[in-house]
């Protein structure tokens, strides 16, 4: 019999505590310029997982993010107490969230897979040789 996967994370304060049932689909490290400015670095790394595979227990607050490509809003989902970024909800792909992987409480096995929306990336950062790449979102 095969155990369960159970993997959890949080925020800051502790206020915010989520856990996900099953496997990411893949680790995407995003180097648009909103999700840098989300995250306050050069990149964000995003656990790309079903929205039914995940629980959420805290406040979360919504910044509703309506400078997207697609024309539909992303709500971006952080803890209200400590601000810390926990999840991206895309209004075109609702079933599907990003959830920031620096908010896991062992985050060691979850390395970007995937780097996408590269033709924002920063001059500086230097992307590892033989890298999955797409100069913006992968295809559908």
């Amino acid at each position: 019999m095969s155990e369960e996967f159970n993997l959890t994370g949080g925020c800051n304060c502790g206020a915010v505590r989520y856990a996900l049932s099953a496997p990411p689909l893949a680790v995407a490290a995003c180097h648009c310029s909103n999700c840098r400015k989300q995250s306050g670095a050069a990149y964000s790394v995003n656990l790309v997982v079903r929205a039914s595979t995940m629980t959420v227990e805290g406040e979360l607050a919504v910044f509703s993010d309506h400078d997207t490509e697609s024309g539909q809003p992303v709500s971006r989902q952080f803890c209200a107490a400590c601000g810390s970024p926990i999840r991206s909800v895309p209004a075109a792909t609702p079933k599907i969230v990003a959830v920031k992987a620096g908010t896991l409480d062992d985050a060691s096995a979850y390395g970007p897979q995937v780097h996408i929306w590269t033709k924002s990336k920063l001059p500086w950062v230097e992307l590892p040789a033989g890298a999955v790449v797409f100069e913006q979102g992968p295809p559908a």
